[in-house]
């Protein structure tokens, strides 16, 4: 299995436990990769991971198996060549358009899932991962509110979110559709750029389960959670944001307690002495 992750230093505790999640759900050998760069904005600077970090990830990962391995790709050449000039500077970190610089890298496999680093594995996803992709360059999940905003092709629901998704990357090659969303991000200004880039250039996306990226509330099958940005609208109107990482608010507000282990092991990993 191929896993991507994109991301700077500020994102590294969300990193580990996805991965960490990930490794504790597959009998598979895992490769991760992880996209990083240094990029400046009028915001502030974002810093690449690493290696000390990356290597310490690449050490707690063959500890599963041998086979498993941790590579990182610190591509600010490439970002620098083609920057998202109409959305360096929108709300959403830059970090997130790494993964449509992903074809360029001739190092990354044709197939690879990439995940957000608020994603946490809690299945195993082996049947999501090895589904069919001939005819399609990207499988994912409808997003739980743009579903109902967005509309993009004939059918009803068309409009994916882009935490999780299974990529076609030999066929995402060559059609051009990474190439393509680079340049919509240089020259249109986009509410989740990256997302809306996708939704918008790519037609041949595959919709799947929405178990496969559980965005709203945490079910019995869900396989992967994604932590995003939901709307509480009684007894009042409230927009929340809660990470993985949060312990305490996951306890408080989510009533979510079954990633603490994962949590603990975590904070291991991140303040281990090398």
């Amino acid at each position: 299995m191929n896993i991507m992750y994109c991301g700077d230093q500020q994102m590294a505790q969300g990193l580990v436990l996805s991965l960490i999640s990930v490794l504790k759900n597959t009998t598979e050998p895992v490769h991760f990769y992880i996209l990083t760069a240094q990029i400046t904005n009028k915001k502030q600077q974002f810093l690449p991971l690493s290696d000390e970090f990356v290597g310490r990830l690449d050490h707690y990962a063959r500890q599963f198996t041998p086979e498993n391995s941790v590579v990182k790709f610190e591509i600010t050449d490439l970002f620098t060549a083609e920057p998202p000039v109409a959305n360096l500077n929108t709300s959403f970190t830059p970090n997130c358009m790494l993964r449509l610089y992903a074809d360029l890298i001739p190092e990354l496999p044709d197939k690879i899932l990439y995940l957000d680093t608020d994603v946490l594995c809690r299945q195993d996803f082996s049947q999501f991962y090895h589904q069919d992709l001939s005819d399609g360059e990207i499988a994912g999940t409808l997003d739980h509110y743009g579903k109902w905003f967005f509309h993009r092709q004939l059918r009803l629901f068309d409009y994916i979110n882009s935490g999780v998704l299974l990529l076609n990357l030999a066929q995402i090659r060559r059609s051009g559709l990474f190439a393509k969303c680079r340049q919509k991000c240089q020259r249109t200004r986009m509410f989740m750029p990256d997302q809306s880039a996708l939704n918008r250039l790519c037609h041949t996306k595959i919709i799947t389960d929405t178990k496969y990226n559980e965005q709203h509330r945490l079910n019995q099958d869900t396989v992967f959670q994604h932590f995003t940005t939901s709307f509480k609208f009684l007894p009042r109107f409230k927009i929340r944001t809660i990470k993985p990482w949060q312990q305490k608010l996951l306890h408080e507000e989510l009533g979510i307690y079954e990633y603490d282990d994962l949590l603990k092991e975590s904070t291991k990993l991140l303040t281990a002495n090398h």
